[in-house]
């Protein structure tokens, strides 16, 4: 599943290609895919006319604000969740459509935004203008502070984990807690804290939860500078796999030595979830 870094990747990418291009309209492949409003026609005729002025992220979601493309009034927002499989790409609108495109957006130019989707979990929203995201896209409701925003501070975190006793790797997999941090960037921001994944998230020391809020920030920082993870099936808008995996520190690496200390990685299950931790460097 994307996590925050690739879906600021793919923010990041709309913002450059997508941004004052009229919408000419659309063709709904897949009617599911559109979790808001009831019909893919409703969806289609609210972002007809409108253009984009700016792509947001709130944990994995992305969000775009749209106005009308003659007046410049808003015309609400254009919601996306990925989930597990879902791309957006943005392509020629003469190149054969992939296998699993669900929603095609026209742009002004020739060009046009696909949502493709193998699993066709992922969800896309149109907003009415007026309405706030969260009364529609009501995961927003539930997400816990980005790791980047100013309030992500030791004592945010502190709070968080000394409430739950759960292990600290199922809690920080917990959108409430960090919002967008996933399997990938959770096993990596506790290798370099030094935490193992099974300890108890209300048994860490301030010290210990200090040395997490810097991983997690640094770890999530590095990814989007090379551009996110493919360990499935992540591109970027052009089509572009990720390049973290080539420098993960334990995530997928199970067997292979530790980059520090050359211990071999070990990777155990925890509800569900696979944790790849060094025995040695994470106590």
């Amino acid at each position: 599943m994307p996590e925050l870094p690739e879906v600021e990747t793919v923010r990041q990418g709309l913002n450059h290609v997508t941004l004052a291009k009229k919408i000419l309209g659309g063709d709904v492949l897949l009617t599911r895919t559109i979790a808001h409003p009831l019909s893919a026609e409703d969806f289609l005729a609210g972002l007809k006319g409108t253009a984009i002025t700016e792509w947001h992220r709130r944990g994995k979601y992305l969000l775009a604000s749209v106005i009308d493309a003659h007046s410049a009034s808003s015309a609400g927002w254009l919601g996306v969740h990925l989930r597990m499989t879902g791309q957006l790409l943005w392509v020629d609108q003469e190149q054969p459509l992939e296998k699993h495109t669900r929603v095609r957006l026209f742009f002004q130019g020739g060009h046009e935004l696909r949502f493709v989707d193998q699993r066709t979990f992922g969800q896309m929203w149109w907003v009415q203008p007026g309405t706030p995201p969260e009364e529609v896209i009501t995961g927003l409701q539930k997400l816990g502070l980005d790791p980047f925003s100013d309030d992500f501070s030791v004592e945010y975190l502190t709070k968080q984990l000394h409430q739950r006793k759960r292990s600290i790797k199922t809690v920080l997999l917990d959108q409430a807690t960090v919002a967008g941090l996933g399997n990938i960037y959770a096993d990596e921001a506790l290798f370099l804290s030094g935490i193992k994944p099974t300890t108890v998230a209300s048994s860490l020391t301030v010290e210990q939860i200090e040395r997490l809020r810097t991983a997690i920030i640094q770890v999530l920082e590095n990814s989007i500078a090379a551009g996110g993870t493919t360990f499935s099936n992540f591109l970027n808008v052009q089509g572009v796999n990720g390049n973290y995996g080539g420098i993960a520190w334990v995530y997928n690496r199970t067997s292979q030595p530790c980059r520090v200390c050359n211990t071999p990685i070990l990777r155990l299950k925890l509800v569900g979830r696979s944790a790849h931790f060094c025995p040695e460097c994470q106590h």
